[in-house]
């Protein structure tokens, strides 16, 4: 048979069966979501989750987390250590059919767990599957016994090591440098993430320890308070209008809600959502309920008071949010994701037990706290006269009619094919001028902004929609904003912030970027926004041309190519001319962009508030612990 032939059949023979955990090692991407820095991540939540399960059924009150120096992860927990008798059906011990069988565990009924976290339900076998080496080793019914592996296949039996009188499991694990892009742990991703588990199961201690660092690194995270615990720590640096954050708890058969909720005098919410301590950053069931129940309670009790009047209209959701910090966390024994990764919650009837539960206790603490009850209806109404001028004001950013045009600064790109359309965000009009010369005009449109524009942090929505500059670029995108924002009318694949390589310019670029985050977050996590680097160094001699885009990059080229050299230092845009910008900073197959992501939104938001917030202390003690990091040989003084 020939061989084209043969490649075109398709029968039962070119079916193909992958055993055991080949599959996971043949697509990685399907178990863990990336085989970058994302996916080794969570190798380390999928063993951390099952100790964290354990606690959730009321058996583990510690976890250790150790990163050592060779980037191997131990995970120590004082749980009831996994099982290890034989298993009735496969005839193996129980410790080894959960290292090496998919869908394998105490989660699936038979009632290990009442509910359980972990992303995909697959588990520690998948870690398994990925090291080139794993050690399990269990504290049970008075003995030590241990059990190796290498790339998902048991080296041993289950030896016994050792006895004891504690109970436990430690899980020693090395992600395989064939698999993943990277083996290097990042500290500061584990930290916030053990952080955030800690606050969502009340009393549990995570301890996470960094042994590549002299001296050793260490983080302990232990709240009694739990989400009341996890809202006090968003609401630090802001000025609150209730004494201590409201707590709500309610259970039906076994679906438990949990609410806390603070309001301080900022104009922007942050609603954090939980399913089985998943973060479900595109909501859900959960969140829709606790949205409405919050709308309904705090019209209900200002009808009931007459704080509002007979006439106006009721309060809208984005009224009674503003200056709202939230998180939900529910527990649930089956819960329905929408998609692979567990993003949004599905479960219909979450969405009625959080409206009850949340409607009923809402409505207790404003009828027995009539001054704080006051206060965030007082707070609501406010938001909404706010909004109505700012209706006034967004009208101005729409295109009805031909009644509103592009902003006349714009220059625009011809090409109608949005992927490959860019708008640059320029600082100032020369540089502006420099930019619209040495762009590509199919692709490429130029927006010149005047000045620094308002910090939104400080502003409220009106305000900022009052803003010439705001308003420009909001019709410029073309998404609207607030309620009428639709990511799908974006005009441009990507916005590039294009601002002086100094302080002022990087001063404009945290604006810009508080602005996006704040009124804009979808066009970042959809990943559209860009910042561009302009070099800080033109040096040439005769024919030669070098641009250097830092201190090291100057120093360097001239330790490598001699002196003679004449340096020019860019101290802005405008003093390059149109052939130099494109060149440097706009040409697609020349330039450099960062690309802005969003990987941790509690994260962010903490940094915003930092930066260009109200409250001064916390932006001089972030300045103070960070200014350490800086190469002084690299400033420009």
């Amino acid at each position: 048979m020939a061989k084209d032939e043969k490649l075109q059949q398709y029968g039962a023979e070119q079916i193909q069966v992958l055993e055991g955990l080949e599959a996971v090692r043949k697509r990685p991407g399907m178990y863990i979501g990336s085989t970058g820095s994302r996916g080794l991540h969570h190798l380390v939540y999928e063993v951390v989750d099952n100790s964290i399960d354990e606690a959730l059924a009321g058996f583990c009150s510690t976890i250790h987390v150790t990163i050592h120096k060779d980037n191997s992860i131990t995970v120590e927990d004082d749980g009831r250590g996994m099982p290890v008798d034989k298993h009735p059906k496969l005839g193996i011990p129980a410790v080894e059919v959960i290292h090496t069988v998919l869908h394998a565990g105490g989660k699936f009924g038979g009632g290990g767990y009442k509910v359980s976290g972990g992303l995909h339900g697959v588990g520690v076998s998948v870690v398994n599957a990925l090291s080139t080496r794993l050690i399990a080793t269990i504290e049970r019914d008075g003995k030590i016994v241990t059990q190796e592996y290498k790339r998902g296949i048991p080296q041993t039996g289950v030896i016994e090591i050792g006895k004891s009188e504690k109970t436990g499991t430690t899980i020693e694990f090395f992600p395989d440098p064939e698999i993943f892009e990277s083996v290097e742990f990042d500290y500061d991703t584990l930290r916030v993430r053990f952080r955030e588990m800690a606050f969502l199961n009340r009393g549990i201690r995570i301890i996470l320890a960094d042994e590549r660092k002299d001296p050793v690194v260490r983080h302990e995270y232990h709240y009694e308070g739990g989400i009341v615990s996890f809202v006090e720590y968003l609401s630090q640096g802001k000025m609150t209008l209730l004494k201590s954050p409201i707590y709500m708890y309610g259970e039906k058969d076994m679906d438990i809600v949990e609410v806390a909720l603070q309001y301080n005098d900022r104009y922007d919410s942050t609603i954090f959502s939980f399913a089985n301590n998943i973060n479900t950053v595109e909501g859900g069931s959960h969140e829709t309920g606790l949205r409405s129940a919050l709308t309904k309670a705090i019209n209900d009790y200002a009808r009931k008071y007459n704080l509002l009047k007979e006439k106006e209209e009721n309060l809208t959701g984005d009224d009674v949010r503003e200056g709202l910090v939230a998180v939900i966390s529910v527990k649930l024994p089956e819960p329905q994701f929408e998609g692979q990764t567990k993003t949004k919650l599905g479960n219909s009837s979450m969405r009625t037990l959080t409206d009850n539960i949340v409607s009923s206790k809402l409505s207790e603490y404003l009828e027995e706290n009539p001054k704080e009850a006051k206060k965030i209806v007082e707070k609501c109404i406010l938001a909404r006269a706010a909004r109505d001028a700012a209706r006034k004001a967004r009208d101005v950013t729409r295109k009805k009619s031909g009644l509103f045009s592009m902003p006349v600064k714009l220059a625009d790109c011809t090409s109608k094919d949005v992927s490959e359309r860019e708008i640059f965000i320029v600082e100032g009009d020369s540089a502006g001028g420099s930019a619209k010369s040495g762009r590509n005009r199919k692709t490429q449109a130029i927006l010149p902004l005047r000045g620094k524009i308002l910090n939104v942090e400080k502003t409220r929505y009106d305000k900022a929609l009052g803003n010439a500059e705001i308003r420009a670029m909001i019709t410029a995108f073309g998404t609207g904003i607030g309620s009428e924002f639709d990511i799908s009318k974006l005009r441009y694949d990507k916005i590039i912030i294009m601002t002086d390589a100094d302080v002022d310019g990087s001063h404009i670029r945290i604006l810009l970027l508080t602005f996006f985050y704040r009124y804009l977050r979808p066009i970042i996590e959809q990943g559209h926004v860009y910042a561009a680097l302009p070099p800080l160094y033109r040096l040439s001699k005769g024919n030669q041309l070098f641009y250097a885009y830092s201190e090291e990059e100057r120093v360097k080229f001239l330790e490598e190519n001699g002196s003679g050299y004449e340096i020019q230092r860019y101290k802005g845009l405008g003093e390059m001319d149109a052939s130099q910008l494109k060149e440097t900073t706009m040409d697609p197959q020349k330039r450099t962009l960062m690309q802005v992501t969003l990987e941790n939104a509690m994260e962010a938001d903490e940094l915003f508030d930092i930066l260009m917030g109200e409250n001064v202390e916390p932006r001089r003690a972030f300045i103070e612990e960070n200014s350490k990091m800086v190469d002084k040989d690299s400033l420009d003084i």
